[in-house]
């Protein structure tokens, strides 16, 4: 049987296991220290406001960067229009990030009667894209989180329906 000693030593080695996890933890999962970055990250909304999408964080977070002059994400956003509206009641939330100007945005919305918030970014969101996973900077990219704040699915280029409600199914029954 070991002595209080050993035992005293085996807890302090546990302990310090414990604790050096707990410190590289993020540095060996950059898209958790990418996601809590674009969680905490304050954006300007249509109105000028400062936000976080961390508002949304206990409900199912479609993140979509894009920009008016991008073809697919103006093709994309009628559907994400339509997924919002069909599944807020349900925990979901869509969340767009625009790299662009603020006047387009905002007509841009009010053309599509987008029903989820908009959020105006720079060029320096291009750097929290690339730590997301998106490493060409292309247009437009998709960021999926769980209820638990955790990565569901990522995606360069437009989703397409079937695979969008497929995935918001499966993550509204989890």
């Amino acid at each position: 049987m070991p002595s209080r000693r050993e035992w005293l030593a085996l807890v302090g080695v546990g302990l310090a296991s414990a604790a050096a996890g707990a410190l590289l933890w993020p540095r060996l999962k950059p898209e958790a220290t990418a996601i809590r970055m674009l969680l905490s990250t304050n954006f300007a909304d249509l109105e000028g406001n400062s936000r976080k999408i961390s508002e949304w964080g206990d409900k199912v977070l479609v993140c979509n960067f894009w920009a008016t002059w991008c073809a697919p994400c103006r093709e994309e956003m009628p559907l994400f229009a339509e997924m919002q509206r069909k599944y807020a009641s349900k925990s979901v939330q869509f969340v767009g990030i625009g790299i662009d100007q603020v006047a387009k945005m905002r007509e841009f919305a009010r053309t599509l009667e987008i029903p989820y918030p908009l959020f105006v970014a720079g060029a320096e969101t291009l750097g929290l894209m690339q730590k997301l996973g998106n490493s060409s900077g292309g247009l437009p990219f998709t960021v999926v989180l769980d209820r638990e704040g955790g990565l569901a699915e990522r995606r360069l280029g437009a989703l397409q329906r079937a695979e969008l409600e497929t995935l918001l199914i499966r993550l509204i029954a989890d």
